[in-house]
């Protein structure tokens, strides 16, 4: 059995959507809607499909598109970001998938990305491109009662106030707040135009229908928003009328302290609602010790989520800042030829450039991208066989030197 892989014609776009969507196991149907959204907000030049020679059918779907990838320091690398990866389970493990990574992330050099992303719905798969695992996510149920907190009083206490709004508000406010946020957070993505139309309802999908959800804002004293939490509620009650409502947060951004224990002491004290659902948060998230309890938050998920692969090694350690100086020369190796070399990175003033010297680390371009948003240990890397140390305290040095004060955080499925 034999596959066309190449990028797809206009006139592909609705087989390749329902090849997506029964990989993803969603219903195939696909709306005249659903390809005028994506012909609208998509570069075709960027979507790959693999066409079964015997059927012409389309039997795999790629994605990319451009990003922007928050990195230590608060600079912003174009990144490809990786999407919408499926290979039906009739043409598995025929090579489809290497023969559409290959294309892209040769694509990506060319174009001058300095990285790839994606969100990894399996774990194995990706290390073998040169992915690693570079930020990961936590969820937490907080047990309301449990808490501690007064929820007669919600209220913020810093002069400030909480207003529930509804979307076309969010879409005026929640761009803006999110750009200050991903400023100042390592491991965040922009969110375009389309982004915020769908979450808001404004469009969407056939598969996928919108759900209400409710908004509140947090503004200061004087009157600027600081935060956004958008959240929904189930609807559960006992046979004697009690209720036991969950709120889930789908979206909870805050610039400020202040905003974030406003907003999270706002939604421990609706009414009717015994538990709070997080949604991803960053591993280090401030919200347990928020609460008196720390307790009442119980934990759910603790797991990898953005995964990073560098494509221009130079740009991207220039790009970032460090937390201590030092010098360090790290022999990169790459299967795909893309960031093989040995660079030499000097910490203390953020050059980078490719050199001679003798080599402190050797390590592929894989632990490289889970070293790169300053989550990783390089001593836990070494340990663990990869990360090879060539000069003695080399490993200490670099986990000083990538390591970072707060744990990157990407809020973003994409």
């Amino acid at each position: 059995m034999s596959a066309d892989v190449r990028p797809i014609a206009e006139s592909e776009l609705a087989d390749w959507m329902r090849a997506l969507n029964t990989g993803f196991l969603a219903p195939a149907r696909v709306t005249e809607s659903d390809v005028a959204q994506r012909a609208k907000y998509n570069d075709l030049a960027r979507i790959q499909g693999a066409f079964d020679s015997d059927t012409g059918r389309c039997v795999a779907a790629f994605r990319s598109f451009a990003q922007r990838l928050t990195v230590p320091g608060g600079a912003a690398v174009p990144a490809s970001a990786v999407s919408n990866v499926a290979v039906l389970p009739t043409h598995r493990r025929q090579g489809l998938l290497t023969r559409m990574m290959a294309a892209e992330l040769g694509a990506a050099h060319a174009r001058g990305d300095v990285l790839s992303t994606l969100i990894a719905a399996e774990y194995p798969i990706y290390g073998r491109y040169g992915y690693g695992p570079a930020a990961s996510i936590a969820e937490w149920e907080i047990d309301v009662p449990r808490t501690g907190l007064d929820r007669r009083r919600p209220v913020p206490a810093d002069g400030g106030r909480i207003d529930l709004v509804d979307a076309a508000e969010v879409r005026e406010v929640g761009p803006e707040l999110h750009e200050r946020l991903r400023a100042v957070t390592h491991g965040a993505v922009n969110r375009d135009e389309r982004w915020w139309r769908l979450t808001t309802g404004l469009e969407e999908m056939s598969y996928r229908p919108y759900k209400e959800k409710f908004h509140a804002v947090y503004r200061t004293a004087a009157g600027e928003v600081a935060g956004l939490a958008v959240y929904s509620a189930d609807d559960h009650w006992t046979d004697a009328k009690v209720p036991l409502n969950t709120v889930q947060v789908k979206d909870l951004i805050a610039v400020t302290p202040e905003a974030e224990r406003a907003l999270w002491h706002f939604l421990c004290s609706i009414d009717w609602v015994l538990k709070v659902r997080t949604g991803r948060r960053a591993p280090d998230d401030l919200v347990t010790q928020l609460l008196p309890d720390p307790r009442s938050a119980r934990p759910l998920t603790s797991a990898d989520f953005l995964w990073v692969r560098l494509l221009d090694v130079v740009r991207a350690l220039r790009a970032r800042t460090y937390a201590v100086p030092g010098v360090l020369v790290l022999e990169v190796t790459d299967p795909a030829g893309l960031a093989d070399g040995r660079y030499r990175l000097d910490a203390g003033t953020g050059a980078c450039e490719r050199t001679e010297d003798p080599v402190d680390l050797r390590l592929d371009v894989s632990a490289l991208g889970s070293l790169y948003l300053g989550d990783e240990s390089a001593v836990r890397l070494g340990a663990l066989g990869r990360v090879a140390e060539l000069r003695p305290g080399a490993l200490a040095l670099a986990d000083a030197v990538f390591r970072t004060a707060r744990r990157p955080w990407c809020p973003d499925v994409f």
